[in-house]
């Protein structure tokens, strides 16, 4: 699943999305929340990290770490 984030402006108490084309999905949860630090961007090398998460995800799905392994995991590192 990606993730489609959006700074957009409020006209007549409404917004419009647009959405690309290769988007398909049939639902969308919509989440609108004010902008509270409008200068602050995710920087690109982490939205490059979780595309290639995602992709390496939808690719194997079944190819992940159980949440609880992965805490226990950071756990034995510290």
């Amino acid at each position: 699943m990606e993730a489609i984030r959006q700074i957009i402006s409020v006209k007549n108490h409404s917004v419009t999305i647009l959405l690309p084309d290769d988007f398909t999905a049939e639902k969308v949860e919509v989440i609108i929340l004010p902008v509270q630090n409008e200068g602050y961007q995710v920087p690109q090398w982490q939205i490059d990290q979780v595309r290639e998460r995602t992709e390496n995800y939808l690719k194997n799905p079944s190819n992940v770490t159980d949440i609880d392994d992965f805490l226990k995991e950071i756990e034995d590192e510290l």
